[in-house]
């Protein structure tokens, strides 16, 4: 069962899933030194409050599977190397929020023991009952599923209250906003809505097993540099799809 909200807030157990692109910043360089501390402030900023914190980090900003299959990778190869990727960008935010005085546990769907912990569901729920923030890396350990399949995954299986997702836009929109400057934002719409209008909220794997398993999802801009504690107080923030 989803644990009990605190006073304060609204959420009390959250899967923050951010893309590896969110860490690129407005720079070339794949991690951004002041991008990644400013999201580890907003991480740190909701722990202090007492909220669990699972992170789920994609690795784009490094490398993604689908783009190495338009090079010519094979799709099977370059799907590990995306999930190798997460591994590098999950390592640089625990570096940062262990600086923070965050304490924190990297659990991978591979094999990694020098690095990081395999991803053991029971011990990811001590870790997150003493207050560490655990961040999953390697996806699912399996190529052709997304990271946004990772955090479906793990918000299920860790009975998390939401699935927060950090982008770079400010919710979903009935159609591209950057084409469609008359582009409406919902607030809040319904899983059967979202589907019945093909918005591209999470692929659709994802999607599914939010649905089935009636996992809501926040979709908002990290740019607020106050934007995670927000939606943890429940405020108007982003999209939340719900049932």
């Amino acid at each position: 069962m989803p644990t009990k909200a605190t006073p304060a807030v609204k959420y009390q157990r959250i899967v923050l899933k951010l893309s590896g692109e969110v860490l690129r910043g407005r720079g070339t360089e794949p991690i951004d030194a002041a991008t990644l501390e400013r999201m580890c402030e907003q991480v740190k900023e909701i722990h202090d409050l007492g909220v669990q914190v699972c992170v789920v980090i994609g690795g784009g900003n490094i490398f993604r599977g689908l783009q190495g299959a338009k090079r010519g990778v094979d799709r099977t190869t370059g799907d590990y190397m995306g999930m190798l990727a997460t591994v590098i960008n999950g390592l640089a935010i625990m570096d940062c929020l262990e600086k923070m005085g965050v304490k924190t546990r990297v659990q991978s769907a591979i094999p990694m023991n020098q690095i990081a912990e395999p991803f053991i569901m029971r011990r990811a729920m001590r870790h997150l009952e003493k207050k560490r923030v655990v961040i999953f890396v390697a996806g699912t350990g399996n190529p052709y599923f997304s990271t946004d399949t990772t955090a479906a995954l793990r918000a299920s299986e860790l009975h998390a209250d939401i699935i927060m997702k950090a982008t770079k836009v400010d919710g979903i929109y009935d159609r591209d906003p950057k084409k469609f400057p008359d582009a409406a934002r919902y607030d809040e719409i319904t899983f059967v809505d979202a589907l019945r209008q093909r918005l591209n909220v999470m692929d659709s794997t994802a999607f599914s097993l939010c649905l089935d398993n009636n996992v809501p999802i926040l979709v908002f801009n990290l740019d607020d540099e106050h934007a995670i504690l927000k939606a943890v107080k429940g405020e108007k923030i982003g999209t939340l799809v719900h049932n």
